[in-house]
């Protein structure tokens, strides 16, 4: 402020003023830079001088009250005003406590100028900001002011005082004039006799929203003031909210109308400020206006909820007055105190049970918007930390999942949502939180059972957003989506595979659209679409109709598209954001891991078992929803693996899935198809009926020529369905029996293609002569049946053990054992273990002997432990094995030139197969008595073909290769046989009493060879062991015993050869003690590695280790052996050999005639010895490598095949 300038007068009392050393007098004359100088000089004569300067104090007492004149304190320079305020200060100070100014008047004149020289600390900048600084700590720390309390008008001073200091202090004041002030302003409140309204209101009037905003300082040391003084100011304050809430006097003050913003701000800087106002808003919180009630509630939700407050604890019968607004008449009332209720529960978990009961109450509301704000009070909280709301308060949100409006029913799903991918997905608070909200997941998809399209369509954008995150990686977005299938609940499941089927339908409704669009021309479709828009009314609109709706869609007229919208809308739904190629790849590893136990299934609450089934489940609900998904071998393989499981409904689903998704198995995944149809044939056949029924649908979704498969599986249930039958009836008065024997037989004879098409594949023909093999010999088991099987289909059925396929051989071995050792099976059938000495894979030769060694010694023990088995010993003892073997062997489709040595190796192999277990004992002189067998069959005649020479000449040679190895492997042979044996009329005759037979059929140099195993002429090794020069053929060196088991495939597939590499032929074998060749014919066309086995199981002789020379016969009757001329040259340029014979049926006779010979020369080769050939790289491995090679002259004088129906009707 400028004041007019005045002269300076002297002293009233007329006393000489006297300046400090130096220093002019100061008058109107001199110019103002002039005076400023000289005050200067003054100013700092008194900050120099202390209370202690008495005779300084006289000295310049004059000048103190010359500087107090109207002359100095109107100066118009501010300059000027600042030095004398400064004196003025150092004066107070100087005089303390008595002031040399005894003028009430001008006391009040001196302070009103020094609190207007304070404006002057606003600008930190200015020049003169240390001299104002100065100025106000004097006046704080002398607390000059307190002088003021004697005028009867100091309030004026004060609220002046109080006033300036708010508006000057600013952020860019230090500490150091913050804490003046508060000195300055608190001397004054506590050491007065009191605060009046007005001092009070230039205190609170900073603390009132709009002031705070705009000087944050100024609010900041108003703070500050009333917590340095709350027990003085105190009284005033509650004096002044007694006026206006109480009283209804807001008169009192202008900031009447803030007094609810004032009580919030003092309870927030300290509540005892507050003491005595609380139940002063008790009072109000029953007041009969509404309007009056909602402004304390919100006042108070304020002051209860804020972090640090303990007011519900220190008054709690304001608390219950409260609370009990919560069911106030008044609707905003109500609406109030539920959103209060969000940051109460945040920072006060301890008034959780108090609030639970109310807003129980209000989920119940029937206003919709505070059903709404209880649930987004309680998510709020919850999202905050879910220790803050309890079960109970989760379970009002989810009864509000079914609440009548939509808007409640969104906003309780959608928090249910966000809580789950919190604590569940994310897992922030642990496994605890996690487990306290897994129910959500089941709730949320239970809603999808609802009517509204609303909940259904929220429902999926909560499943791809919240549940399974699309935005997820591939991996971790199939991992979460894979344990939540697991653990949901059934009826969850089945809310998630209809959501799924819902949107595969409307994606199928959108594509038939788009084929609309495609079809402009053409009438609007009656059929599919009608499920997204109607077609257009009148034939030929289409067009237009479509136009239409793309001109809307390109320029819309309106802020919002309602065409774009539904466009987008309709994207969302049919986008398979979750699955494809790389998501269901991603799943099936995870599965995978589950089945090799590697998976974290027990970290994530699943075992590993309903893990497997909820993946199996999962995945065959997606082959229907997003079928070309699962299009890749990888996936393929690892279904595959489901289906070898012992889980029969995870087997189910696995078949389900190929069912839904293999439609191009067939055509683009081959090695899929061929592993794939067996199991399904397998399932077909022994599965579960339902597995069954998937497969046989199975079967014909994916096949093209699914007729063929679907009969194979019928033919073998078939076969088991005619040999249970005669089972049950155990009786053939039908001659039913007969006929279906006859049938066995055909099947095999025909190597299992009845129809003789070739139109089945190896693999079938391998189960069906499997099946065939098994079936007879279960009708076998059966007394009544036994009887009536003749001696050719029993040796049709022993060929079976030595079938081409691994497989066959394999269970018809397993199956023939079962039934010998629980002596369900004739002794008959024991014989059929000889020909596994043919067998070209040392492990199954071992296991034969191993059943041998069994079968023997269970019936030792029997006949010992029975005493009335002695009554059966034709049936029970194992010695009486030897005349059926020695029958057998003689028909062996094999032996065709009695005196072929080679043929005879492989005789006498097979007798030592059976003989050395025989003969590991001599009790009761067992090796006289089988020897005495041997001797007894050469007087008989062979009762299958009794006159046919050269049948019994087979049989009388087999019996002298047999003499000849009991003699060479026992010296007690020669004692005498304890009793004369029996032999089985069924297959010898009667001796006749003149009959004599003691030719030898074995020549002695034979007998040397079969014997010592001396090699072959040299002339022959030659001929063998050099390299062909045949086309196509190459010497291949044997493996050894070592490798022979990781060569040998163990597949489940039941496959021929033939079916893996039809092109390879199998010629010949040589082998010697120092350089084993295999010869194999390999055609032009293919020229596939051909494994290497192990062939020979060497066995040891007495005294003798010398391993076996024999070569291996896989050619049929007529076959001639490699022994030839050396001179003899086979015809590099002629064809190749013929596939050789099936073996399946005994050779045919002599008698049959030419004609016979001409009419069966164009046939193809009929069934030979079953035998696994080189070329084999499928399931049954690469077996019979060791066969011999017939050479081309020998192939050439081969008899023609014998006819398919061999004599059947004996």
């Amino acid at each position: 402020m400028d004041f007019p300038a005045t002269q300076p007068k002297p002293p009233s009392d007329g006393k000489i003023i006297c300046y400090p050393p130096g220093v002019k007098e100061i008058t109107d004359k001199i110019t103002n830079d002039e005076v400023v100088k000289r005050l200067k000089m003054v100013v700092k004569t008194f900050m120099d001088m202390d209370q202690d300067s008495e005779d300084e104090k006289q000295q310049y007492l004059p000048l103190a009250l010359h500087l107090a004149s109207e002359f100095f304190l109107r100066n118009p320079n501010k300059d000027v005003r600042l030095l004398v305020a400064c004196c003025l200060a150092d004066i107070f100070r100087i005089y303390a406590p008595e002031a040399p100014y005894t003028s009430h008047d001008k006391l009040k004149d001196i302070f009103l100028f020094i609190t207007r020289q304070l404006k002057g600390l606003e600008d930190t900048k200015s020049p003169q900001f240390n001299r104002y600084f100065y100025l106000l700590e004097n006046l704080a720390w002398v607390k000059s002011y307190n002088i003021c309390f004697e005028l009867e008008d100091c309030n004026e001073i004060f609220i002046q005082l109080f006033r300036t200091l708010f508006s000057v202090i600013n952020n860019s004041h230090n500490q150091k004039v913050q804490m003046h002030m508060l000195d300055l302003m608190s001397s004054i409140i506590m050491e007065g006799d009191g605060v009046t309204q007005e001092l009070l209101d230039s205190i609170l009037i900073n603390l009132i929203p709009a002031h705070k905003n705009l000087n944050k300082q100024a609010f900041d040391l108003a703070k500050v003031l009333l917590k340095r003084t709350v027990q003085t100011i105190e009284p005033c304050i509650a004096n002044f909210f007694n006026q206006v809430l109480v009283l209804g006097k807001p008169s009192v003050s202008d900031l009447s109308e803030h007094v609810f913003d004032l009580i919030q701000e003092l309870f927030a800087i300290d509540p005892h400020l507050l003491l005595s106002v609380m139940p002063q808003l008790e009072f109000k919180l029953k007041s009969n206006d509404g309007e009056e009630r909602l402004a304390v509630v919100r006042l108070l939700a304020k002051l209860f909820g804020s972090k640090d407050s303990d007011l519900a604890t220190q008054n709690r019968p304001l608390w219950q007055c409260f609370l009990g607004r919560f069911n106030d008449i008044h609707v905003p009332v109500r609406l109030e105190s539920v959103k209060f209720a969000s940051h109460c529960l945040m920072n006060h978990p301890d008034l959780a049970k108090d609030l639970t009961e109310y807003l129980k109450v209000r989920s119940h509301d029937p206003e919709e918007a505070i059903r709404h704000d209880v649930i987004v009070t309680i998510i709020t909280a919850g999202k905050r930390d879910l220790s803050l709301v309890n079960d109970q308060l989760l379970g009002f949100v989810r009864e509000r999942t079914l609440d009548k409006r939509w808007r409640v029913r969104k906003e309780a799903m959608m928090g249910l949502a966000q809580l789950y991918k919190k604590y569940c997905l994310h897992a922030e608070a642990g496994k605890d939180a996690a487990e306290k909200v897994s129910w959500i997941k089941d709730k949320l998809l239970h809603i999808y059972y609802q009517n509204s399209i609303d909940d259904k369509l929220l429902v999926e954008k909560i499943f791809a957003q919240y549940l399974v995150p699309h935005n997820l990686e591939t991996e971790e977005r199939m991992k979460c989506l894979y344990y939540l299938y697991a653990s949901l609940d059934p009826n969850a499941v089945k809310a998630l595979n209809e959501m799924w089927k819902c949107q595969n339908m409307l994606r199928s409704h959108v594509r038939e659209l788009l084929d609309l669009h495609k079809q402009p021309t053409r009438e609007p479709h009656a059929g599919g679409g009608r499920g997204v828009a109607r077609a257009p009314p009148e034939p030929g609109s289409g067009q237009l109709w479509r136009r239409e709706i793309a001109r809307k869609l390109a320029n819309p007229k309106q802020p919002t598209n309602p065409f774009l919208e539904m466009v987008k809308f309709l994207l969302e739904r049919i986008a398979p954001v979750h699955i494809d190629s790389e998501a269901i790849s991603a799943l099936v590893k995870l599965m995978n891991k589950s089945i090799e136990g590697t998976a974290d299934d027990e970290e994530e609450g699943v075992s590993p078992d309903t893990a497997i089934r909820a993946g199996l489940e999962l995945l065959k609900v997606l082959s229907f929803t997003h079928p070309t998904s699962f299009h890749s071998a990888e996936t393929y393989e690892s279904l595959l693996q489901c289906l070898r499981m012992e889980d029969d409904k995870v087997a189910e689903a696995a078949i389900q899935i190929f069912r839904n998704t293999g439609h191009k198995i067939e055509t683009d995944l081959p090695q899929i198809r061929s592993t794939l149809i067996p199991i399904l044939h397998q399932k077909a056949k022994r599965g579960t009926p339902h597995q069954a029924k998937q497969a046989v649908h199975c079967i014909h979704a994916i096949f093209s020529n699914k007729e063929v498969q679907l009969a194979q599986i019928f033919e073998v249930q078939a076969i088991k369905l005619l040999v249970r039958w005669l089972l049950g009836m155990k009786n053939n008065q039908s001659k039913s029996a007969n006929s279906t024997l006859r049938l066995l037989s055909a099947m095999l004879v025909s190597e299992g293609d009845l129809t003789e098409q070739k139109r089945i594949s190896k693999s079938d023909m391998s189960r069906l002569r499997l099946a065939a093999g098994s079936a007879i010999m279960k009708l076998a088991q059966e007394p009544c049946y036994h009887e009536i099987i003749t001696p050719e289909q029993f040796q049709l059925c022993a060929l079976v053990i030595n079938d081409e396929c691994y497989q066959v051989r394999q269970i018809f071995a397993q199956k023939l054992h079962k039934a010998l050792v629980k002596l369900l099976l004739p002794l008959e059938y024991m014989a059929i273990f000889a020909l596994c000495a043919k067998d070209p894979v040392k492990e199954r030769r071992a296991h034969a002997r191993q059943c041998l060694l069994k079968n023997i010694s269970i019936r030792r023990e029997y006949i010992k432990q029975n005493p009335m088995a002695n009554e059966k010993l034709l049936s029970l003892l194992p010695e009486y094995v030897v005349p059926y073997m020695i029958h057998l062997l003689a028909h062996d489709p094999d032996f065709t030139k009695p005196q072929d040595v080679d043929q005879l190796r492989d005789i006498k192999e097979c007798l030592w197969f059976m003989l050395e277990v025989l003969m590991t004992k001599n009790e009761n002189n067992s090796h006289a008595f089988m020897k005495k067998m041997a001797e007894n069959i050469k007087l008989t005649r062979d009762a299958q073909s009794p006159d046919e020479p050269k049948a019994n000449e087979k049989l009388y040679t087999v019996c002298d290769v047999a003499l000849c190895v009991i003699n060479s492997k026992s010296a007690l042979c020669n004692a005498d046989s304890p009793k004369d044996p029996v032999l089985p009329t069924k297959f010898f005759t009667q001796p006749e009493k003149d009959f004599c037979n003691d030719r030898d059929y074995i020549s002695e140099e034979t007998r040397v060879l079969l014997l010592t195993g001396k090699p072959k002429p040299t002339g022959v090794l030659g001929a063998v062991n050099k390299p062909l020069s045949a086309t196509g053929r190459r010497p291949y060196i044997r493996s050894t015993g070592s490798e022979t088991g990781s060569n040998i495939s163990v597949n489940s597939e039941l496959s021929s050869p033939a079916e893996q590499s039809s092109d390879i032929s199998e010629t010949g074998v040589s082998e010697n003690d120092e350089n084993p060749v295999r010869i194999i014919s390999v055609t032009p066309a293919k020229t596939e590695t051909v494994k290497n086995k192990e062939i020979n199981s060497d066995q040891a002789m007495q005294g003798n280790s010398t391993e076996r020379g024999k070569k291996r016969t896989a050619a049929a009757s007529g076959t001639e052996n490699i022994h030839q001329k050396p001179e003899e040259k086979v015809d590099e340029t002629g064809p190749a050999a013929p596939p050789k014979p099936r073996r399946g049926r005994p050779p045919k006779s002599e008698s049959q005639g030419t004609t016979a010979k001409n009419d069966e020369a164009n046939k193809p080769p009929g069934r030979g010895r079953k035998r696994a050939a080189g070329s084999q790289e499928g399931p049954g491995g690469l077996e019979a490598s060791n066969a011999k090679a017939p050479k081309q002259q020998d192939i050439a004088k081969k008899p023609a095949p014998a006819q398919r129906q061999i004599d059947l009707q004996r």
